[in-house]
């Protein structure tokens, strides 16, 4: 740090967490120390006049998300986070043996269910998990996948311990924000992603096509791809067409198909066209009038029958949720012995089960330094932290957690740990969590290097979620190619991202009142996709 001058640095410090850029004595760690210097040269202004136009940036491009009802950029903020290819050497194959471990049990709840008879896992904790669907038991998928795409909750804790926080593999979102900050940040510090050997992100569009023709149904050697999105009015709708865009395949609406035959066509101006892979963005809930919501029209009917027939494949697979619970979380160190024979790479954070006599007796004592959380909460939504919390929210908490013990689960704080953001009061630092995202094409699963970083910008804040106020960082995992001196701008920085329109231009007649189902769907979530599944 310099000791003659003020630069952005001036005043950072650490606090009780885990501080990935710098230690408790001030030493810069490692895998900082390039970001470091570069910042350390700039003045406050400069920082500043950055930050404003990596936001008009974002604005004029229509990167945003939902948040009480109000379409608002996402923030971005100017210092990346940076992972060191020694943690990610642990963190990558440790999110493809949990995404191994997840087909596994799926494949075997909506199987067999030997790990039930086995005493793995009891019965009843399946069959009242709230996404536990009958409706596609003993669909078996092409190419044996359920989870092609999954979003997996990584936190640090105060002891550098990284740990698993909660699975999506319904349908996860997030990673159009890491594409595009990738972009905007490539642009602001195009020297340095060369000379640290940034790995890169933007293959990702190609992977999960790949993934996904891979998983067409058997005989179709050019599959037709789609996007099922539920419409303009979703909050993730920008990402829903990015991804269309950048796999080069279609985004159709629930209106755009139909069954016949127990096949699934699209409708184009050139008649019907036959639809092989169905990545869909719709909740299980809307995806099928004949077989679940009879109201929903963000659907098609009979897809559900198209997919047991092996005509259609679904990705990510019906019925998804009952992997997500949280209850089924406090499992999956078991479930990992179980189905492969391995200990976790990753550990999971302590959890009480609440269903659990003992453990709910323990937990009301203790209610004032703990996490409650629901068992099909996201978004940050129902989230307790007894710390923080009013007496009469505590008892309220009490009155919930006896009545519905089956739907909470109690953990301890954690102090997530915090890395640099940028502040009104300059940087400072700021909790963080992760969202690694993986793809599983039947043969392998690709984690892409690094995922989405979520930053609690209000101090003191441990809930990082977009729905919470929350913005995100560009995350840089090192380990890629590294070019001496003075770099070219990446790839990244080419790449085309921006001119997806955040509502197209010519909407249809009846989007006013699908707009209502619509957003009926994502409430379910947490009022804006990206802080959920």
């Amino acid at each position: 740090m310099s000791d003659d001058r003020s630069t952005p640095w001036t005043g950072y410090a650490p606090v009780q967490a885990w501080d990935e850029a710098m230690d408790v004595h001030g030493e810069v760690r490692e895998p900082y120390q390039r970001v470091y210097a570069e910042i350390d040269r700039m003045s406050g202004d400069d920082l500043y006049s950055r930050a404003e136009a990596l936001a008009s940036s974002y604005l004029a491009q229509g990167v945003t998300f939902d948040h009480a009802g109000e379409e608002r950029p996402f923030p971005l903020d100017i210092v990346p986070r940076v992972v060191g290819a020694d943690e990610w050497d642990v963190i990558a194959p440790g999110i493809a043996q949990r995404v191994r471990t997840l087909e596994a049990f799926l494949a075997d709840v909506y199987g067999s269910q030997h790990c039930v008879t086995d005493g793995v896992i009891p019965r009843a904790l399946i069959a009242s998990s709230k996404y536990f669907y009958r409706a596609v038991h003993g669909v078996d998928p092409a190419n044996g996948v359920r989870v092609h795409v999954s979003g997996i909750d990584l936190v640090r804790d105060q002891h550098n311990i990284w740990r698993v926080l909660e699975d999506n593999v319904r349908v996860p979102s997030g990673v159009s924000y890491v594409l595009s900050n990738r972009r905007a940040m490539s642009q602001m510090y195009p020297d340095m992603f060369g000379a640290m050997g940034v790995r890169p992100v933007l293959e990702y569009s190609q992977r999960l096509r790949a993934a996904l023709a891979k998983a067409a149904p058997d005989g179709v050697d050019d599959p037709t791809i789609v996007v099922l999105t539920p419409g303009v009015f979703n909050s993730a709708y920008y990402e829903h067409s990015l991804l269309a865009r950048t796999m080069g395949v279609q985004l159709v609406e629930g209106r755009d198909l139909e069954t016949l035959n127990g096949r699934v066509y699209m409708r184009t101006t050139a008649g019907r066209r036959r639809v092989d892979v169905i990545y869909r963005r719709v909740d299980d809930d809307y995806l099928d009038p004949v077989q679940f919501r009879p109201d929903s029209a963000l659907g098609a009917p009979g897809i559900v029958t198209a997919a047991r027939l092996g005509n259609v494949t679904i990705a990510n697979a019906i019925g998804n949720g009952v992997a997500d619970d949280k209850l089924i979380y406090t499992y999956m160190p078991d479930l990992t012995r179980y189905y492969l024979g391995e200990e976790p790479i990753l550990p999971i954070v302590d959890t009480w089960r609440l269903e659990e006599k003992d453990a709910r007796e323990e937990v009301m004592d203790r209610l004032h330094e703990l996490v409650v959380k629901p068992v099909d909460g996201s978004g940050g939504k129902g989230v307790v932290i007894g710390s923080k919390a009013s007496p009469e929210e505590l008892d309220a908490t009490r009155r919930q957690i006896l009545e519905d013990p089956r739907g909470w689960i109690a953990q301890p704080i954690i102090q997530l740990s915090t890395v640099p953001t940028l502040t009104d009061g300059g940087l400072e630092p700021r909790h963080v969590d992760l969202r690694p995202f993986a793809i599983n094409d039947g043969d392998d699963v690709w984690v892409l290097p690094g995922g989405l970083t979520r930053v609690a910008l209000q101090k003191g804040q441990l809930i990082v979620n977009s729905s919470q106020g929350g913005g995100s960082k560009d995350t840089w995992v090192l380990g890629g190619v590294r070019h001496r001196g003075a770099a070219a701008p990446p790839p990244e920085a080419k790449v085309e991202l921006e001119g997806v329109d955040a509502v197209p231009q010519d909407a249809h007649p009846e989007d006013w009142s699908h707009g209502q189902q619509q957003q009926q769907q994502q409430q379910q979530h947490d009022g804006g996709e990206v802080s959920g599944s």
